[in-house]
């Protein structure tokens, strides 16, 4: 069970789509509640990185990762492995890849081999009815979702071939709308991969996320439902236990 924090300007904000953000509240309160309340892992996005072209924002990073213990995941902004290289040194356990992978994929075999592929994870904004093979396009630059032309499920085995060590899968169609996982995206890139599958976007109610795992989801992660209180996360661990799903 992940919380997400998606930042921008040093604060947590969430929209629908990616579009319409408002403020969510301090991403180190957050992250320090997220943990106390049993979260296993947290996200940390900086979502306006890398659409205006500047590194991510260390020093928020630093005093999130100061406040918890728990896995921390840190993307945005992300094209080098020296990028990597200082997140990790402020405190991130593992760095989420988007943009810059689709630019150059061989970042990807880059990182991996630096840094092992266990701290790579490669963050996949998927929207649909672009044309694609699969139905599924890759976007790029967050809310800006520029297209890319490439089909999502093909990237996200292609990543995992070049040394992606997990892949949140990013649904742009179901993000913020609370309606639910996108239950045959996940189904597509579980069969296509074998590595750690990070389903997000979509969740509004406890009885979402035993779906998302049925579906082939090794975690799932949300961000609206935590920040503003419609959810608890031992109400969706419990959700998931009734389930059958272990969980920790």
């Amino acid at each position: 069970m992940i919380p997400c924090l998606d930042v921008d300007a040093g604060r947590v904000v969430k929209g629908v789509k990616f579009e319409n953000l408002r403020d969510a509240g301090d991403p180190v309160e957050l992250a320090a509640a997220y943990e106390a309340a049993g979260a296993d892992e947290l996200t940390f996005l900086d979502v306006s990185a890398s659409s205006e072209g500047r590194a991510t924002m260390h020093d928020v990073v630093a005093r999130t990762a100061d406040q918890v213990s728990v896995p921390l995941t840190v993307g945005g902004g992300v094209r080098t492995p020296d990028d990597v290289d200082r997140l990790l040194r402020a405190g991130a356990d593992k760095v989420g890849v988007n943009t810059a992978a689709i630019a150059r994929p061989e970042v990807i075999a880059e990182i991996a081999d630096r840094f092992g592929d266990q701290v790579l994870v490669l963050s996949a904004d998927v929207a649909s009815g672009r044309g694609t093979e699969s139905g599924w396009e890759i976007t790029t630059h967050g809310g800006q979702k520029r297209s890319t032309g490439l089909d999502a499920v093909a990237w996200c085995a292609r990543a995992a071939e070049l040394g992606a060590g997990e892949i949140l899968l990013n649904s742009i169609d179901a993000d913020g709308t609370k309606a639910g996982f996108d239950l045959p995206l996940i189904a597509a890139v579980r069969a296509a991969v074998d590595i750690p599958l990070i389903a997000s976007g979509g969740a509004g109610k406890a009885a979402d996320f035993p779906p998302a795992v049925d579906a082939g989801a090794d975690a799932v992660l949300a961000a609206s439902i935590f920040h503003f209180g419609d959810v608890t996360i031992a109400e969706v661990k419990r959700a998931l236990a009734d389930a059958g799903h272990p969980v920790r």
